[in-house]
């Protein structure tokens, strides 16, 4: 059997690749059909026009149910590993996956409501993503740091709050240059003080995201121990 297939580390890798994809397809197309500069645009502005515009909302909004998943089957892990202890660490597996599909329902949000045609509903969503997403980074490193070494070696640990420090450290510059920029838009002139804050803004958007696939992708050996399994309950006669 194939690495990626053992146990349900299949959500994780495919999670990630399939974000990676998403990204990539979507900003070639931007870039080649000459919607946007190719340096550093908003992940957005990369699905704002027809055709990339059909490619992002598809494959985001896979992203943003696959993210949902891993997420609700990391739930239920940490549930089934603590259901008789730890009432630290059940509140913060609760907490997590809340402000997680929060993160997720804000990804649909960005990839259904194009920042050119309802910026205000599009924003919103995309701070519900990047903040909600980093919440349950940290809630989820908090937890791996309680759970050393029971089930987390000190590296996954290290690693998983460098991850959420870069997330945390660039969402603020982030949110603080968007608005600095917020009347500007991709097709603004390149050299301007106010397009560099543009610019800036989405250098640190794509750390941010690119931190939330990295993380995503340390619960491959985790997610090769156990198996998910969903039975059906038929309701019984009176």
């Amino acid at each position: 059997m194939l690495w990626c297939l053992v146990g349900t580390c299949y959500l994780p890798v495919g999670l990630f690749i399939w974000s990676c994809f998403a990204f990539i397809i979507s900003y070639l197309i931007a870039v080649l059909t000459h919607h946007v500069a190719p340096l550093v645009p908003f992940i957005s502005d990369t699905g704002t026009r027809i055709p990339e515009r059909c490619v992002f909302g598809l494959m985001i909004n896979i992203s943003a149910f696959l993210g949902a998943a891993t997420m609700y089957v990391r739930f239920k892990f940490l549930k089934a590993l603590n259901k008789d202890s730890n009432l630290i660490i059940t509140r913060l597996n609760n907490a997590g996956l809340g402000f997680g599909i929060i993160g997720c329902i804000g990804m649909c949000i960005v990839a259904n409501f194009q920042e050119t045609d309802m910026r205000i509903i599009h924003d919103i969503g995309a701070f519900l993503s990047f903040i909600m997403g980093t919440v349950h980074l940290v809630l989820q490193t908090v937890i791996t740091c309680k759970m050393r070494p029971h089930c987390h070696s000190r590296l996954v640990c290290c690693f998983r709050l460098a991850l959420s420090i870069i997330s945390v450290a660039s969402i603020i510059p982030m949110i603080v240059l968007y608005g600095l920029s917020y009347k500007t838009n991709a097709t603004m002139k390149q050299g301007t003080k106010i397009h560099n804050f543009r610019t800036a803004s989405a250098v640190f958007e794509w750390i941010v995201a690119l931190s939330f696939n990295f993380f995503f992708l340390t619960y491959i050996r985790e997610f090769q121990g156990f198996s998910f399994r969903m039975n059906a309950v038929l309701p019984q006669d009176d």
